[in-house]
């Protein structure tokens, strides 16, 4: 059987197939719509859900954290299963091997949960409250900025720089959080700050 096929024809139907398959990668599909009204009721039931960031990197995708227990009420509970979040604008659902481990990362018995400090001399890590963590963390930074402080230039003029201590930021963050931790720490007068979307 012969077909005749034009050129205004096939660009029409080529056309036409682009745009559906456009809109059903979308989310527009009828199909795809009924297969997730379908499975997510089913989905791990009797857990509690929270959305959150993974800590991994600087791009900051969403992830779903199922839990027994309700973790946004400061119940203890525990994590059964991490996922990554569909409705995320950064992710769509997917995450990487790394995201994909999380919930083997929180559960892992080598995982740090408070602060550790090795005193001088020892070789040995020992656990410390976080009270005492940021006191030191403090003091250390007073005594340091108190030394360093260069008020003004070689020539006279104010310049309120801090160059002895740094500052790395975590990327995965709001805006918001971000604004205030900038400001805070160029408040000090410190120059070295980055963040770790960079490193």
């Amino acid at each position: 059987m012969n077909m005749e096929l034009s050129r205004r024809t096939f660009l029409k139907t080529s056309g036409a197939g682009i745009a559906g398959t456009t809109l059903g990668a979308f989310g527009f599909s009828e199909a795809e719509a009924a297969v997730a009204a379908a499975v997510k009721p089913f989905h791990l039931v009797n857990t509690t859900e929270a959305r959150n960031t993974c800590t991994y990197c600087s791009v900051a995708c969403g992830i779903i954290i199922y839990s027994k227990g309700d973790l946004r009420k400061g119940e203890k509970a525990d994590i059964v299963h991490i996922e990554g979040d569909a409705d995320h604008p950064t992710n769509r659902g997917t995450l990487c091997p790394k995201g994909a481990a999380l919930r083997d990362i929180v559960k892992s018995e080598t995982r740090l949960t408070q602060p550790m400090v090795r005193k001088s001399g020892s070789d040995k890590f020992e656990p410390i409250s976080w009270d005492a963590a940021l006191d030191k963390i403090a003091r250390a930074m007073k005594d340091d900025r108190d030394a360093n402080f260069i008020a003004k230039n070689k020539d006279g003029v104010t310049v309120n720089r801090w160059t002895s201590t740094g500052f790395l930021a975590a990327s995965a963050t709001t805006n918001e959080t971000a604004f205030c931790t900038y400001k805070v720490v160029r408040s000090t007068g410190m120059l070295g700050f980055d963040n770790q979307a960079r490193v």
